[in-house]
């Protein structure tokens, strides 16, 4: 397990959504800009749901930002869904980030394909072929981030994990109105293992 500085963490606070959503698209702009700048490329994971409406809104109209030159990879996604559900991040993806910037380099967790495990094992191995350079994360009500619902699997060496979604969790996507009932809410998803050391700047992996 990779350690952390307690010192080296910024809590910042904000009065609403929109502002929260404007500092988190400035910082993540200038991450980009400059991995960019350094390598010719920028490699960022991108989450969905109602968390990251301000956020993306912002970033894809913040300027002077190249993404042809930005690769995308999706955090979570639940399986069973088609991509033309409401509650599908494919499709709140697509909509809020791929579209609206032109992004010609992602990679899609196709949550309704017959066959997630190898969904896992393709898209993680695109992702783990090099190191991220900024994740666009958010934190569930009941502590998860992606779909890795306390306790999380820290055993795995995997990118990409298939996680049976706990009650709290399920709770929460219909209480932000993507499914009328607890029924309709899937009980699998596909997730991203995002403690992974290729998560971490080179420095500080061990």
């Amino acid at each position: 397990m990779p350690s952390f500085d307690e010192n080296l963490m910024l809590i910042r606070v904000f009065q609403d959504k929109k502002t929260l959503g404007n500092a988190a698209a400035e910082q993540a702009a200038a991450a980009i800009r400059k991995a960019i700048a350094a390598r010719g490329q920028a490699r960022v994971v991108a989450a969905t749901a109602a968390s990251q409406r301000e956020f993306l809104e912002a970033l894809t109209k913040t300027p002077h930002i190249d993404w042809q030159k930005v690769e995308v990879f999706h955090l979570d996604e639940y399986i069973g869904l088609p991509v033309t559900h409401p509650g599908s991040f494919r499709k709140m993806l697509i909509e809020l980030l791929i579209q609206k910037t032109g992004i010609t380099q992602y990679h899609l967790l196709d949550g309704d394909d017959t066959d997630p495990e190898g969904v896992v094992r393709r898209v993680g191995a695109q992702l783990s072929s090099s190191l991220i350079d900024i994740a666009f994360l958010g934190i569930g009500e009941n502590g998860h981030i992606a779909f890795n619902d306390p306790p999380a699997d820290f055993e795995t060496e995997d990118p990409y994990i298939i996680v049976q979604l706990d009650e709290a969790c399920r709770r929460q996507q219909v209480g932000e109105a993507w499914f009328a009932d607890m029924s309709q809410v899937p009980q699998r998803a596909i997730s991203m293992r995002f403690w992974q050391s290729y998560l971490m700047p080179a420095k500080r992996r061990r």
